[in-house]
């Protein structure tokens, strides 16, 4: 890939089970600077990788070949499948994230991004309903990429998925299963156990941050439960998993 910088990390290994990659994750590294997290991604020690990480100035960095299983995801799930890195390209952005205030992504490294993505999901034929955040499949555990990632800005060029929200109409209280399956036939890990317990509220602000960034740390109405119904609906990553009517 022309203008690639190889920066090898010797965290990773094969992909299990002969597992090939079929969906992207996107992070931000939450370090104060690309070169603090190339240290990182690249220390035996710190037992973690990504296979690419773009830098402040739009630079990519490639520390695991796309064909090994790069250490990234942790422990996460999306679709029922548990072992995430086995199924994904992992993708870091030189951002630190709350440690600064959340600050914006650079105009050029966006950019980069754009680029990188529509390569790699080519050459994987990785649909865009595929391309998620770290904290879809870590709700509760991980945040990232954060409220200031531009994901409606991705869904435009063909590169994620978004879903304009409908009118807002009666503040209903939001229906805990309902929320549930929805959630679950759209690809996140959550009981179905009709209660609005910590997981299920750790899914909710993980699907807020995402597609409703304007309601997030509110709590879930029954206007944005539909809305994660349309989306599931549209684009379930487990088609058997039925949302309620």
């Amino acid at each position: 890939m022309p203008g690639v910088l190889d920066h090898p990390s010797p965290n990773y290994g094969p992909r299990r089970d002969g597992a090939r990659p079929d969906m992207v994750v996107i992070h931000y590294t939450g370090m104060a600077n690309a070169a603090a997290a190339l240290a990182r991604l690249s220390d035996p020690a710190a037992e973690v990788s990504a296979h690419y990480l773009i830098d402040e100035r739009g630079n990519v960095w490639r520390l695991v070949p796309e064909e090994m299983r790069a250490w990234h995801a942790g422990e996460a799930s999306w679709g029922g499948v548990s072992d995430v890195n086995s199924h994904s390209i992992g993708i870091e952005l030189a951002n630190p994230g709350p440690e600064a205030g959340h600050p914006p992504f650079a105009e050029v490294q966006m950019r980069a991004l754009e680029t990188l993505l529509a390569e790699v999901m080519e050459r994987h034929a990785i649909p865009p309903e595929r391309v998620v955040g770290h904290a879809c499949v870590a709700p509760g555990r991980k945040a990232d990429p954060g409220l200031k990632f531009d994901w409606r800005r991705l869904a435009l060029q063909g590169l994620a998925i978004w879903l304009e929200p409908g009118g807002r109409g009666e503040e209903a209280a939001a229906d805990a299963l309902r929320f549930q399956l929805a959630a679950a036939r759209f690809g996140y890990s959550v009981p179905e156990s009709g209660a609005w317990c910590a997981a299920t509220l750790a899914v909710w602000r993980a699907f807020a941050m995402r597609f409703l960034p304007g309601r997030a740390g509110k709590r879930p109405s029954g206007p944005d439960v539909i809305h994660l119904e349309r989306l599931a609906e549209r684009w379930p990553a487990r088609p058997g998993a039925v949302a309620s009517d």
